[in-house]
């Protein structure tokens, strides 16, 4: 599904941010601003052989194609379905030897599509992949030379009985994804698995406070028959209410940095200066970096070492995880914790980066209890920087929950899922499978947490037998039957 006339969008000249998009009426948080299919994608290289080409979804052993030996795809159905946007990189593939990277690949499929629809392929895109900002001519020398290295690659990879294309145009296209290639997520949106080109969602201009979200959902990929199968599709929704005539705006960076970091990395990576108004003034910034306020507040001098320290830890801990060395990110973790005690605010970032580390690292090493306090103490500082109805702190609620749920927290827990649903019902929508996989998890802790209130000693056992593997005895039996009717 594309843009349709009836959506409440009109492009519009943002002044120095070049084109945007507003909107035509009033909207309110949860509303679907638009929808838009991918005009090309492909999967990251690195999992070329993890995750389906068509429909982007992990597979444990999924079906490879017998021609290229490159793509891969859930099953014949799937591979069915991407036949049409396949064939030409199959036969490219094949002639090649190899398949190139990824961004070349996205420059292929596009080319190949504005060959057979031309650039505009429905009466509902408001623009083409020639009319967006490239950024060209403000790359620094490294990232030309990268991008001139990528145009003779695409050139060798280019199929020669293919319609000649000329350098500067190909250059254009690598520019454009550069600075405007939307990450793909899985189907549980949990990973980053790709990258795809949507115009429309390009003329919608960043903030790092935005009243929009952008989400990536798969639809329905399920059908036996691949006709339909539902296209790869983006979904523009409001985070807070938006007014008639309002600018629209997504946020292309994670709003937990310092304003000027989020400038640097927006000047690096999209190559404009940010000017929103939590940049202009620093909005968060103080929390961010705030030590503790007690009667004895924490010198300069013990505040820079504390910093130091866990800057330095922050790198090592990086090294042992990289190395499955989990008992030293441990150690390493709780020596920072220790440090920043009295010293950082629970909104100072490199105190949220451990405990995140910390609550994650101890979730895989089965310690709830301890990946449940780290994970309880990061939402509470994320809830006081993030915008309420952001993804991430939903998420990161979500996961928080789950945590204290498996340790046995169960009123935490349900508490936080619920907490979590409410926001991803506002960025993801009652369809995405993640909100449907959080409504189980919903119903399932209401449910423990009625049996909880009339029986604890019911409910602990019943827990302690599922996570020993154990059957239950049959008195225990009875009673969760008795109070399973009872909480119903």
């Amino acid at each position: 599904m594309t843009l349709e006339k009836a959506d409440p969008v009109e492009v519009f000249d943002a002044g120095s941010k070049g084109r945007g998009l507003r909107t035509t009426k009033a909207l309110v948080a949860g509303d679907v601003v638009f929808t838009e299919a991918s005009y090309a994608a492909v999967v990251f290289d690195s999992l070329a052989l993890q995750v389906c080409h068509n429909c982007f979804r992990r597979q444990a052993s999924p079906h490879r194609c017998a021609q290229c030996k490159f793509a891969h795809y859930c099953d014949r159905t799937c591979q069915k379905a991407a036949w049409d946007e396949h064939k030409r990189e199959c036969s490219a593939i094949k002639t090649a030897g190899k398949a190139p990277k990824e961004n070349i690949r996205l420059v292929a499929r596009a080319m190949w599509r504005m060959q057979k629809y031309g650039g505009r392929v429905s009466d509902s895109q408001l623009t083409t992949l020639d009319l967006l900002q490239d950024h060209v001519s403000d790359m620094v020398d490294e990232d030309v030379k990268e991008l001139q290295d990528d145009v003779q690659k695409f050139l060798e990879y280019w199929p020669k009985a293919n319609r000649a294309v000329g350098t500067e145009y190909i250059s254009h296209l690598l520019g454009v994804i550069k600075v405007n290639g939307f990450t793909l997520s899985d189907q549980r949106g949990l990973q980053a698995v790709g990258v795809g080109l949507f115009p429309n969602l390009c003329l919608v201009n960043h903030d790092c406070w935005p009243n929009c979200t952008v989400i990536l959902n798969h639809g329905n990929q399920s059908a036996l028959d691949s006709a339909l199968h539902s296209q790869r599709r983006i979904e523009l929704r409001v985070l807070s209410p938006i007014k008639e005539g309002e600018e629209l705006s997504v946020s292309y960076v994670d709003f937990l940095n310092l304003a000027q970091d989020r400038q640097k990395l927006l000047r690096k990576q999209y190559y404009f200066d940010c000017k929103c108004e939590h940049c202009s003034k620093g909005i968060k910034d103080d929390l961010m970096k705030a030590t503790t306020d007690g009667e004895k507040k924490p010198t300069a001098e013990q505040v820079k070492e504390v910093t130091d320290f866990t800057m330095k830890a922050l790198g090592k801990i990086e090294d042992a995880r990289v190395t499955g060395d989990f008992e030293e990110v441990v150690k390493l973790c709780r020596e920072c914790l220790q440090k920043q005690e009295g010293v950082l605010a629970d909104t100072h970032l490199q105190h949220l980066r451990i405990l995140s580390t910390a609550s994650e690292v101890f979730s895989f090493m089965q310690d709830f209890k301890e990946a449940a306090s780290c994970a309880s103490r990061m939402v509470h500082g994320y809830e006081k920087l993030y915008h309420p109805n952001n993804a991430q702190l939903g998420m990161a609620i979500m996961r928080a929950g789950v945590t204290n749920w498996h340790a046995g927290l169960i009123e935490v827990g349900h508490a936080m899922i619920c907490q979590a649903f409410a926001i991803l019902m506002v960025t993801h929508g009652s369809q995405h499978p993640i909100t449907k996989d959080l409504e189980t998890m919903r119903s399932q802790t209401e449910l423990e947490l009625k049996m909880f209130r009339q029986n604890e000693k019911v409910y602990q056992s019943v827990r302690k037998a599922a996570l020993d593997g154990q059957p239950l005895t049959e008195p225990v039996k009875e009673q969760v039957k008795e109070l399973v009717q009872g909480a119903k």
